[in-house]
Formats: C-alpha cells, sequence, structure tokens
C-alpha cells in the first residue's frame, strides 16, 4: 500500500507565536510552560503540527493495513476544554498505573493524556511520565528529533 497523507503535517508556524495567541489567560500561562517543559525534558525543538499540536520530536508508524506515516514523538495542545498532552503510548499497558495515580486530577484517552490545568498535577511526576513515554517511542519505533 502506498504511503497515504497524513492530514496532520508539520507548519511553519511558530508555535511561540501560537501559543500567544491562546484566547484563555490560565491556559496560555499552562501552554508557555509546557512550551519550556517538553523542550528541557525531550532536548528538542517544538513544531506546530496541523493548526493546534505542538510537538516534540517525529516517529514512523506502519499498521497492519499497510498504512503509513509519521507523526509527532510527544507534545500537547492546548484546547478549549483541556490541555491534551499526546504521550504516547506508554501508559496503555499498565506500566504507568504507579505514576498516573499520583500524578494528580487527569483524564486517559487513547494516546493523550487530559488535565484542565498544570496546578492540578505534580509536574515531577509529568516528567517521569514523558520521558517515559519518549524513550518507549524509542525503543519500538523508528524516531528522530526533526
Amino acid at each position: 500500500m502506498a504511503k497515504a497523507e497524513n492530514k496532520t503535517q508539520i507548519t511553519d508556524v511558530d508555535p511561540v507565536d501560537f501559543v500567544k495567541a491562546v484566547e484563555s489567560d490560565r491556559r496560555r500561562a499552562d501552554a508557555e510552560t509546557l512550551l519550556d517543559f517538553f523542550g528541557r525534558v525531550t532536548g528538542m525543538k517544538p513544531q506546530m503540527w496541523g493548526p493546534s499540536l505542538i510537538g516534540y520530536g517525529r516517529y514512523y508508524y506502519k499498521y497492519e493495513s499497510g498504512r503509513e506515516g509519521e507523526m509527532l514523538l510527544t507534545g500537547f495542545s492546548p484546547r478549549k476544554q483541556n490541555l491534551s498532552l499526546y504521550i504516547m503510548p506508554g501508559y496503555q499497558f499498565g506500566e504507568m498505573d504507579d505514576k498516573l495515580s499520583r500524578l494528580g486530577k487527569h483524564k486517559l484517552g487513547k494516546a493523550c493524556l487530559y488535565i484542565n490545568k498544570l496546578a492540578d498535577v505534580d509536574i515531577d511526576v509529568l516528567e517521569e511520565i514523558v520521558r517515559d513515554g519518549v524513550t518507549y517511542m524509542r525503543e519500538n519505533y523508528k524516531t528522530w528529533d526533526a
């Protein structure tokens, strides 16, 4: 099967400019903190993926169906209803249960961690989770920093 074009592509938008335009003062402040946090934790520079995802690094995937592509390795999006953190997919396998129990108020999606505000979580535990997620992705997928 030919490589299908992923709808979510890297754009030329500056992530700092994107964050500056976030309407909610609290969400914008949290997003500014996360810009620095993910950069420090991953050692990578942020890139915009599509109109609203801030990604760090990339990984290559190929499904059993033959569909393949590239996606952000980790990152976040300051959405109106919550902060969506893309920390794929380490916590899906029960290995993150202890860390998640120590994190604070959150919800899980298939590949996302949702928090209302950074003040609801322990940032040190979040760092452990992000590091573990990046390690998992590097061990199981072809990854690169840009």
